[in-house]
């Protein structure tokens, strides 16, 4: 695992808009897939692709995203 040599602090907002008080970041470097978890399992009935993006819900309830392509949508 390669270490952070800086972090970007701009994103703090946005993780501090995210529904509860736990989540959970995976990231495949082969795949470049980017997983986040709100709940831990899951357990998602319905899942919606959008572009690079699905959205993982049960019921109404958004318990993760899966993001595609995840370091080619960063560098943009």
């Amino acid at each position: 695992m390669g270490k952070v040599k800086e972090f970007d602090t701009s994103v703090i907002p946005h993780l501090l808009k995210l529904d509860g008080n736990h989540y959970w970041v995976d990231y495949d470097e082969e795949t470049d897939t980017l997983y986040i978890s709100f709940r831990k399992p899951q357990c998602a009935d319905d899942s919606i692709m959008e572009g690079n993006f699905i959205y993982h819900y049960d019921g109404e309830q958004l318990v993760g995203v899966t993001v595609l392509n995840a370091k080619s949508i960063s560098e943009k």
